[in-house]
């Protein structure tokens, strides 16, 4: 059961008390209705479906998982919602959460320029007519993406070009109050040459000039995109683990 005094009335408040983090100020989207919840050093907040996920939490583990084991109880969480979590043991859900998904992956940020890297001019943004190629690209290149052409959530697209053809891409799916890039892809006869480098230091400068800080995720398997983000300048991290409700 959730008591009165652990309840964080609205976006304002639930800022204030994590401290404005990046990855709350990019989860709580401008004008999101939320609402939150602290318990021993913890914040969890909500948001309606069509805002993201269902549930974000910044500090320890155990309490953000306390804290959902009691709004499942009072029907505040339901089966297939998706929760970002601090990084946990799936053995702490054991009778506790059902789940049917558990991932693992960092927010990273920065909020400085990454070096000037070889063929970042070659990065453009891409327009409408641009969807057929991009699909096409990311058919192949990196199809597990939830970044699509005609996603709601995506505000602009970056690619390179070769030779006419489309061989990186990247989307911009900035919110809230910083930048964050996603979906960022190089074709596989392309890799190897920077392309990636250059995609992400490109776009990131684009989205430096909008916004004061640019959030990026990576799965904490992908070990190749962490040293390449680290080394562009996002050297700042939170660990967390993604989850679905079963």
């Amino acid at each position: 059961m959730i008591i009165d005094d652990q309840v964080v009335l609205d976006r304002t408040a639930i800022l204030a008390a994590v401290g404005h983090h990046p990855f709350a100020r990019h989860a709580l989207g401008r004008g999101a209705p939320a609402h939150g919840y602290r318990r021993d050093g913890t914040v969890l907040w909500l948001v309606p479906p069509e805002h993201g996920p269902a549930g974000c939490a910044i500090g320890p583990a155990g309490p953000a998982i306390e804290v959902c084991v009691a709004l499942v109880a009072d029907g505040l969480l339901r089966p297939g919602q998706r929760l970002h979590l601090p990084r946990h043991d799936p053995a702490l859900l054991a009778g506790r959460l059902a789940v049917t998904r558990h991932d693992d992956w960092d927010f990273h940020w920065t909020d400085t320029p990454p070096p000037a890297q070889a063929d970042e001019q070659r990065v453009v943004r891409l327009a409408e007519a641009d969807h057929p190629a991009l699909e096409a690209l990311i058919d192949e290149a990196f199809p597990s993406t939830t970044a699509r052409p005609g996603d709601a959530e995506v505000v602009d697209w970056y690619g390179i070009r070769i030779g006419g053809r489309l061989v990186a891409c990247g989307a911009d799916r900035s919110r809230g109050d910083i930048g964050f890039l996603a979906g960022l892809t190089v074709a596989p006869d392309q890799r190897g040459r920077g392309l990636g480098a250059a995609l992400t230091a490109g776009m990131t400068r684009a989205l430096l000039a909008r916004y004061d800080t640019v959030g990026l995720g990576v799965y904490t398997d992908n070990l190749g995109a962490a040293r390449l983000y680290r080394r562009l300048g996002f050297t700042e991290t939170l660990p967390l683990s993604s989850l679905r409700l079963g």
